[in-house]
């Protein structure tokens, strides 16, 4: 049974809980569906709780307002009158009602969601951690404040609950998916169970617009994830972008070439087609000379992104990552040189291109096939 055959066997068997998806012949993964958790029973299980979402970040403010359009009892803490402070009374949140300082908003939560960045949440934990009473739940949606915690510093007590749902998709998905009814996909995992923490991790799970969950560590979803980032998400796709980009433009192709044949092409046609039918769908259905090359030059290719992969993993692994990004924000002037780094890839000769065609399609009728 090749892989496609398998994958597509993963999504016709998915009916139950008990329903497992076989990613390869010698894996095999539980899932949990929303089916199995509709919105009564999730607010059965949730019905004498207080969330308290922490931080109005892109996760903050999405599962913040993705819990309270499912009518459950939820209150923000935020830092009175900073920017987030005032992007959330515009969102109808009310100061003294559902709107607190951080402090107080963590001593009213009987679930407290931890959504403050991964930096944010090293400043804010003692002034959290008074407020973290017995028998309560501490949730997170990202594994490494616990997981690096001999750097964050973050060890909660030992008599609550320790949970994580962590979206597989940025916190603007999250709401986007949430409100257009598509739903998104999250890992979950129970790092301490002191009162009910499965049950309270699944009514979480699903009331914020999940489709399905499956089962991490704090510890494997933090590794991915900076691996992820840093590699076929982020990183390397960028590097690859400005590397095929470069050689067209240094052997004499036009910018407009160069940014169709790397960028548009991609982002507009490629991908959305490998995201609905999969890379052997897009293999079979373009020209024979696309199929040979893209087939042969892969094989060339793997080897050595392998390579790179496993050393990224390595130095997330070690905690060179964790290390740098600390160090990094310790630095006063760490804001500025951030915004410079980012400032030279706008200004590259490529993503200037993408805005302009952006601004000119945004800014001119179509007429047929024609601006």
């Amino acid at each position: 049974m090749n892989s496609i055959k398998i994958i597509r066997n993963i999504y016709s068997n998915i009916r139950c809980y008990s329903t497992k998806s076989y990613i390869n012949t010698h894996t095999q993964q539980e899932i949990i569906l929303s089916s199995n958790y509709p919105p009564s029973k999730c607010k059965d299980i949730l019905k004498n709780e207080t969330i308290s979402v922490l931080g109005y970040g892109p996760q903050g403010k999405s599962q913040a307002l993705n819990l309270r359009d499912n009518d459950h009892n939820v209150i923000l803490g935020l830092r009175q009158h900073g920017n987030s402070w005032n992007k959330a009374i515009n969102d109808g949140w009310n100061p003294n009602t559902n709107l607190f300082n951080i402090d107080e908003a963590a001593h009213k939560g009987t679930i407290i969601k931890y959504l403050i960045s991964d930096v944010g949440q090293i400043e804010q934990w003692n002034t959290i951690k008074p407020f973290i009473y017995p028998n309560n739940t501490l949730y997170f949606s990202h594994g490494f404040g616990i997981h690096y915690k001999n750097y964050t510093n973050i060890h909660p007590p030992d008599d609550i609950n320790i949970i994580m749902v962590s979206p597989k998709c940025s916190g603007k998905s999250v709401r986007e998916h949430f409100l257009n009814g598509n739903g998104f996909t999250s890992s979950y995992s129970i790092h301490n169970d002191i009162n009910n923490a499965n049950e309270l991790c699944m009514g979480l799970a699903f009331a914020i617009g999940n489709n399905y969950i499956f089962e991490t560590t704090f510890e494997h979803e933090v590794i991915s994830d900076l691996t992820g980032e840093r590699c076929i998400l982020m990183g390397m796709i960028q590097a690859a972008f400005l590397a095929q980009y470069k050689v067209l433009r240094t052997n004499g192709h036009s910018p407009l070439e160069a940014y169709h044949e790397t960028i548009e092409e991609a982002l507009s046609s490629l991908y959305p087609i490998i995201d609905e039918n999969g890379m052997d769908w897009l293999y079979k259905n373009c020209s024979t000379t696309a199929q040979r090359g893209a087939i042969d030059w892969a094989h060339v290719f793997e080897p050595k992104l392998t390579d790179m992969i496993q050393d990224c993993y390595n130095s997330v692994k070690d905690e060179t990552e964790v290390k740098r990004i600390i160090e990094c924000n310790k630095n006063p002037d760490y804001e500025t040189i951030l915004h410079n780094e980012l400032d030279d890839i706008s200004k590259q000769e490529m993503w200037e291109i993408k805005k302009q065609l952006k601004k000119l399609k945004s800014n001119t009728k179509w007429n047929g096939f024609l601006l």
